[in-house]
């Protein structure tokens, strides 16, 4: 009896390690993943709404000083890249709690996005829900989606200090556009 108990338990030990493993696979395959964020302005956006556009979701957060910098990085590849069918969010990572001490109203972060001269929509992942789903652990960070919403490669972590994301990601851009 204990041999049979046994062998039921180590089959669903099995079972249940081989059904991560194929999540893991599912996830880090590169394919499509499911989200939607709200707009400092109000608008619900969604990964199916993005599709057939090739788009940079770039994370970051009021409160770091990196962001910045980034910003300026985001700026000029939005500048070079819009007429090519690249579509550039800023996604602000900043708690929608007043309680918190990382806490961005929306008209805050409208401020901060018109202080730093940033012309892109300003999207909300106050949870982190969409940054865990896309690999991001890190702040600044970087993903790009293909026009079929497939994470292309891995998240670009950090910035470079030239400003010049346009060129740390063009090789990727031109080669999915």
């Amino acid at each position: 009896m204990f041999f049979s108990n046994c062998k039921t338990y180590m089959t669903a030990v099995l079972l249940v390690l081989l059904g991560s493993s194929l999540a893991l696979a599912q996830k880090s395959d590169g394919g499509p993943v499911d989200f939607s964020m709200r707009s400092i302005d109000g608008q619900s956006v969604t990964s199916e709404s993005l599709r057939g556009e090739v788009v940079v979701l770039a994370f970051g957060a009021s409160w770091l000083p990196l962001s910045r910098t980034q910003l300026q990085g985001i700026r000029k590849l939005a500048d070079e890249y819009s007429g090519r069918g690249v579509a550039v969010y800023f996604v602000s990572t900043d708690s929608e709690d007043s309680k918190s001490k990382n806490f961005a109203s929306d008209e805050q972060l409208r401020a901060f996005s018109q202080k730093y001269g940033l012309k892109v929509t300003v999207l909300r992942d106050p949870d982190g829900e969409v940054s865990k789903k896309l690999g991001i652990d890190q702040l600044p960070s970087i993903v790009i989606l293909d026009k079929q919403g497939n994470v292309v490669g891995e998240p670009v972590r950090g910035i470079d200090p030239q400003g010049n994301l346009a060129g740390q990601l063009a090789k990727t851009l031109d080669k999915i556009l």
